[in-house]
This record gives C-alpha cells, structure tokens and sequence, in this order.
C-alpha cells in the first residue's frame, strides 16, 4: 500500500535504506582509512585530520580499558561542543562502552541521577565542569561514586595564542583560555586529558555490533526523573546514512556544529 506522504517524496530518494551491520566506530575507521589528511574537525583554527581523530580517540580507549572500563559500561560525557567531546564520543564507543551525554548546564543536584542511574564509574568532562560533576560524585553514598574522572581544558584543542579571524569571541576569551584546577574525586582518581591520551595503554579489541548499545541519553524529567532512552549502533546508523541521503552526505561537505551535542539532535 502507497503512503500518502510518498506523493511528496523526493524521487532521488528511497523509501527505505539498508543499514550497515558494523558499529558506528567502524565510520570512523573507514574515514581515516579514505581521507587521513583530510579535516574532520576544526576548532578556532585549529584542524584536527580523520588521521589524529583516529589516533586520539584510539589512545583514550586504550586509557578507558586500563581503568576497568568493560563491554558495555556506561561512561558519563559532560562537555559543551568542543572536539574533545567528538573524541572522547567515539573513544567510548571504541572501548565498547556506552556513551551517557549529559547536559552541561545540569547541577550536582541533578548530576547526581546521571551517575547512579546508568551506574557509570567513569566520567569525562571539561575543567570548568568537573568541580560540579565531582560534587555530585563525592555526595553519593561511595559505593555509587566515580571511580576515574578524566579533564579537559578547552585549550588541549587548540591554540590560546590564535589572532585574527579564527580567535574566539572576546566574550568567550576568559572562558575558553582558563585552564581549571582539578577538583578532589572522593575515592576515586582525576586524569588530565593529555596524560589520558599519552599513558601509551592499548585499546581492546573492537567487538561491538549494530545490535549493541551504543548511547544513552536521558528525557528531561518534565513529570519525574529522566530516563534513559536507548540506542543501538544500527539506529544511530540508520540516522547518519538517513542524513546523508538528504543533503549532508558528501566527502566534501563542510557542516556547522551549533546544534548542542549532548543532545539526541546533536
């Protein structure tokens, strides 16, 4: 039977698509595989190719595994957009972790629920971020707590130095340039990025599927506590080749990253 939507279907398009069977780290691989010199992100200037995205992202699943992270473990995500959270994003997945994206306005009130709900025992985040992440670690009864928070400053990823066009905002200047103590995780242990990325630890072996958990993010609670909604590789697949499909598929395709990426639409 004919839907009555497809009478305004674009004729390009099918109907329906036929999803890849690997993981979404898989999309990774086979990027750097094709383009390694090519740029995959660019944060104020600063360009970071398929081939050190890789490589990053490789070495910080080397450190999530040395830290006891297993096949599907949940591993909170607190950032705002910076390259970082792409990485540390597929990091997890490379671990064959789960990615728990978390909003970065939430208080240690309410982080409180995303650490102990997924039971997650590591968590990666920002410096100006961690001392309220690691307030809530630190009020939960211990064995509920973080055992391993790894911290970025926003300038791991590119240059406090840059001028010109491609510098931050003088509004943003103070905020982005600060580099953040790290605060005291309570029976538990805090890494700075850069160490997380040169401790040397080898990445398990990738052995996720399409039908594995891949992201959980969270309801905003508006009747109760959020809750987790799940996502396998193969739908988050199914949206990526959607997308791609409709407009943004092209190995030259230059994309603006506004849209929050803790959020499903990120």
């Amino acid at each position: 039977m004919t839907r009555p939507h497809y009478k305004f279907w674009p004729q390009r398009l099918p109907h329906s698509i036929t999803v890849p069977a690997t993981s979404l780290w898989h999309n990774l691989a086979t990027s750097a595989a094709r383009f390694p010199d090519k740029a995959a992100l660019v944060f104020f200037g600063q360009v970071i190719t398929y081939r050190d995205f890789l490589a990053q992202a490789e070495r910080l699943a080397g450190t999530l595994h040395a830290l006891g992270v297993q096949r599907g473990d949940r591993v909170v995500l607190d950032m705002q957009n910076c390259p970082q959270l792409v990485i540390a994003h597929f990091a997890i997945l490379r671990a064959n972790a789960v990615v728990v994206p978390v909003n970065p306005m939430n208080r240690a009130e309410e982080l409180k629920h995303y650490i102990t709900d997924p039971d997650a025992k590591v968590a990666i985040t920002t410096g100006d971020l961690a001392p309220e992440l690691a307030k809530a670690s630190n009020a939960l009864a211990p064995k509920d707590r973080l055992a391993h928070m790894i911290v970025t400053q926003f300038t791991d990823a590119f240059d406090a130095d840059v001028t010109g066009d491609e510098a931050p905002p003088a509004q943003w200047r103070d905020w982005l340039l600060t580099r953040h103590p790290l605060p005291e995780l309570e029976g538990g242990k805090v890494t700075q990025w850069t160490d997380a990325l040169g401790a040397g630890h080898t990445p398990p072996e990738h052995v996720v599927g399409a039908d594995d958990m891949a992201l959980l993010p969270y309801t905003s609670g508006t009747t109760g506590l959020p809750k987790g909604c799940i996502h396998n590789h193969s739908s988050l697949n199914h949206n990526a080749f959607a997308s791609q499909l409709w407009g943004l598929g092209s190995s030259e395709a230059i994309v603006l990253a506004v849209v929050p990426m803790f959020h499903i639409t990120g």
